[in-house]
């Protein structure tokens, strides 16, 4: 077990284990790998206990019930928890803040930091909802099954990056 103290894997045998991974979504809850659609659900599933009669709008009737959606919630929280289990038996996870993040964000307080995260987030998941699903649904599911709207998906995330990237390059 030496591999999960590793501070790094490869993104090689990363690539290989998640696209695997695809084998068991599509057997066992015929679905694909996505992270998006389990925010719907703990969001609808909290409405519904202020309004039953959120049930009646179709779309979130669809994220209430079943296998499906509540897979992708334990996916999420699994990623969530790998991470932090990761970084634990690796010995990266010190203290607080990444010295990345610091320097990143220029010593803004920590609440200034959670804002900003939560902002991001919700940039993230408004554009994963508007696009249908998001990068890893996309990226690595609908690529997967060769879904046009997936490769014209993940072309225009790739052109963001990279634009992004030159812009923040300029900036500096």
């Amino acid at each position: 077990m030496d591999i999960l103290r590793q501070k790094a894997w490869s993104p090689y045998a990363a690539g290989i284990v998640i696209g695997l991974l695809q084998i068991p979504a599509f057997l066992l809850i015929n679905t694909a790998l996505g992270a998006s659609s389990s925010f719907v659900t703990v969001g609808v599933s909290i409405a519904e206990w202020v309004d039953p009669a959120i049930r009646e709008i179709g779309y979130a009737a669809k994220h209430l019930d079943g296998a499906k959606n509540w897979w992708q919630v334990a996916l999420v929280v699994g990623i969530a928890l790998g991470a932090l289990l990761s970084a634990s038996l690796s010995g990266m996870r010190r203290s607080g803040i990444s010295p990345i993040w610091a320097k990143a964000t220029g010593g803004i307080s920590p609440a200034g930091r959670f804002a900003m995260a939560f902002a991001g987030g919700f940039i993230l998941l408004l554009g994963a909802r508007i696009a249908d699903g998001c990068t890893s649904g996309h990226g690595i599911s609908g690529t997967a099954q060769l879904a046009l709207g997936s490769m014209i998906a993940v072309a225009a995330m790739f052109a963001g990056g990279i634009a992004t990237a030159f812009l923040f390059k300029r900036i500096r």
